[in-house]
């Protein structure tokens, strides 16, 4: 059995922690993760790999999206095989259009059965009724084109060419 605590990326403090049997597949925890926060679980989704600092990482997407079929999905994995151990983690990324994003990690694994699983064993704070808004930084990279200013291509007439 898994204990597995799930933080939505909000500035207020949102947490629900869910019991899951380890057999079950990723899809199985989208859905009991998306239940816990109140949603149908009909919108698109995914689950990211990531390291111990949440730098993400592969993703796991809902549905296979390979035209020979032959990649990852959410059915194809399993919570014993994605999480092998406490302290593992995943980021999941529930309805793209608005973003919700939630940190999963696994807080404990034990070899105890339970009949009743899944199960929300704690909920705390409330969801906000709108979607975080996120905030995208990209490094700064260095300009492949010397020091010329982006500014100086207004000079230029691109409908001669």
């Amino acid at each position: 059995m898994y204990k597995i605590r799930i933080i939505l990326d909000t500035k207020e403090d949102v947490i629900r922690t869910i019991l899951v049997d380890e057999s079950i597949n990723l899809e199985d925890l989208h859905t009991t993760i998306a239940a816990s926060f109140g949603f149908e679980g009909h919108e698109m989704a995914s689950f990211y790999r990531t390291d111990d600092e949440w730098n993400q990482g592969e993703e796991i997407p809902l549905f296979n999206m390979a035209e020979a079929g032959e990649e990852i999905s959410m059915q194809t994995c399993f919570v014993d095989e994605v999480l092998p151990q406490e302290n593992s983690k995943l980021i999941y990324v529930y309805d793209f259009l608005k973003m919700w994003t939630f940190y999963v990690d696994v807080v404990e694994i034990s070899s105890e059965k339970n009949e009743n699983l899944p199960q929300t064993i704690l909920s705390f704070g409330e969801m906000p009724e709108k979607e975080p808004k996120k905030e995208f930084v990209a490094e700064k990279l260095e300009d492949e084109f010397g020091d010329e200013d982006i500014d100086d291509f207004d000079d230029y007439d691109f409908n001669e060419y």
